[in-house]
């Protein structure tokens, strides 16, 4: 537990509540320049659950709304040493994986994962919203340790096809989560597949653009909810409930495939003092006072 600090009127700072540790989310993802995808969704989507955010990055993109105009991989040693750095001090809780950048990435980072204990959720990023491809075919080779070691792997349809289909993937993962967004038709299902069994969940298809991101969102809100002691189900069942409400209050940026809104179209911290007010000020109160 620590201390949360709320400053007063009179510029001293006084205690009014103290709060859990956040539980250690590990990102090793690629940076999309337009913040819809990649890591800027995955820190969002992190926090706005109650985790805290770590990133090792792997590759550098500059891309918006309308597609992926460049992409620079990092290169393996670096992208190693921001992973130690943080398990060295930090530590983590859960760990999840987008866009490896590279097949010698891929195998680095599987080496690694096999000396820790910790859930891992594997979103095996190939091609972005807008179509433009993110993994040649040697790191797609390199993602079955990955599968091996993930305890849930996330592919879209086309993803999934590109690894072989469905029961190759279930042979190589403990568990997997197969999303229907690619698939036709006014309703969605999702199917999270165990070894002991099957759950679906189906919601409708909303009718926006603002789909830039979704996957690595729930890859994100489901290791979140891992890294704070969630059963699976439990996990995916709120990261599904978070993909649908960030859709709905998506703001409508850029020209193409825009990004969600993780924000909810508020702001949490205004949220927060309401809720703590001894003056009985509502958000708005607080958001008047500073806009």
């Amino acid at each position: 537990m620590r201390r949360l600090l709320h400053p007063a009127r009179n510029g001293m700072a006084k205690i009014i509540m103290t709060v859990p540790r956040p539980a250690r989310i590990l990102i090793v993802a690629g940076s999309d320049s337009g913040g819809g995808a990649g890591i800027q969704a995955d820190i969002k989507t992190v926090a706005m659950l109650g985790g805290h955010p770590m990133t090792a990055i792997t590759a550098i993109t500059a891309q918006n709304t309308l597609g992926v105009q460049a992409a620079h991989p990092v290169p393996t040693a670096m992208v190693m040493a921001q992973i130690d750095s943080v398990l060295a001090d930090i530590g983590a809780d859960a760990v999840k994986i987008g866009m490896i950048g590279s097949a010698e990435t891929a195998h680095a980072l599987a080496d690694r994962l096999e000396t820790l204990n910790l859930p891992v959720v594997f979103d095996p990023v190939m091609v972005a919203t807008s179509g433009s491809v993110l993994a040649d075919a040697d790191t797609i080779a390199a993602f079955r340790r990955l599968l091996e070691i993930a305890t849930l792997t996330t592919p879209n349809l086309p993803e999934l096809a590109a690894l072989g289909g469905e029961a190759v993937v279930r042979h190589w993962t403990r568990a997997l989560l197969v999303k229907g967004g690619h698939g036709e038709g006014p309703v969605i299902e999702d199917r999270l597949v165990e070894r002991g069994g099957e759950q679906r969940w189906q919601h409708p298809r909303l009718d926006t653009r603002s789909t830039h991101g979704t996957g690595c969102t729930l890859a994100s809100a489901i290791a979140t909810g891992l890294g704070q002691d969630m059963p699976l189900a439990d996990a995916v069942d709120r990261a599904i409930a978070f993909v649908q409400a960030a859709l709905a209050a998506a703001p409508g940026l850029g020209q193409g495939h825009g990004p969600m809104g993780h924000g909810m179209g508020m702001v949490p911290f205004y949220h927060l003092l309401a809720a703590l007010s001894r003056e009985g000020w509502d958000a708005a109160a607080f958001a008047a006072r500073w806009g």
